[in-house]
């Protein structure tokens, strides 16, 4: 029932929209049905009774991942407490959350211990942490054995989490902030067909690589204590 004025518009919904409205609405189905006529009496207006919602396999599957992944950074938050730092801890979270996301996450099989100490050997690899010049040291087998898994089983664990990730020695993306100045492949750039240092390239040049997402910052305010 309608009253008033009516007109139409032209609308239309992405791709994002229409899959969120048509789950809502299977959602709605599922639970309350589908209303056809309107009730002949008052006793007849007594809601439905809700059936239980059915979990798809997507969303168990999302469920255990998460369940998992909390697991393991428990794990690796109590690790990093004891012998490492919370710059080591943050990207050791960010590497598991990473392989949680993964369909299907590879947490959801193997033990929590030997993903948690193949995380921490995977961002203690790429930052040196067995270099013992570097402050934490730490060598990579201690590892293993703080968290209560061989020594093979750990390194396994790292191999196949770098083969999944393309994980490499100083990967920007997994270098720990504090380690970036000393990592040249995050400041290795090609200009006009060379590579260059871009910390030795004109501001202007800094800027335009910042810009553009290339570099984590200007080097020259860095250099500057800005």
């Amino acid at each position: 029932m309608y009253d008033g004025l009516m007109a139409t518009y032209r609308v239309s919904f992405g791709a994002g929209i229409r899959s969120s409205l048509n789950e809502s609405f299977k959602d709605a189905k599922t639970r309350l049905g589908i209303v056809t006529a309107l009730p002949a009496s008052l006793q007849s207006t007594r809601p439905a009774k809700a059936t239980p919602r059915k979990t798809s396999p997507a969303s168990a599957s999302k469920e255990k991942a998460a369940a998992a992944v909390m697991t393991v950074v428990e794990l690796i938050d109590r690790f990093c407490r004891e012998h490492l730092n919370e710059e080591y801890a943050v990207l050791c979270r960010t590497l598991a959350q990473k392989l949680a996301r993964k369909r299907p996450s590879p947490l959801l099989s193997g033990s929590p211990s030997t993903w948690a100490s193949g995380i921490v050997r995977t961002i203690g690899s790429v930052n040196f942490l067995h270099d013992k010049n570097r402050t934490p040291y730490m060598r990579l087998s201690d590892i293993d054995a703080c968290f209560g898994v061989s020594e093979s089983a750990g390194a396994a664990k790292s191999a196949t989490i770098r083969k999944m990730l393309k994980i490499h020695q100083l990967d920007p993306t997994w270098c720990l902030p504090s380690r970036m100045d000393d990592n040249p492949l995050i400041w290795m750039l090609t200009v006009n067909g060379f590579m260059m240092d871009i910390r030795h390239a004109p501001r202007e040049l800094q800027e335009i690589a910042f810009s553009k997402g290339l570099i984590p910052y200007i080097p020259a305010d860095r250099t500057q204590g800005a």
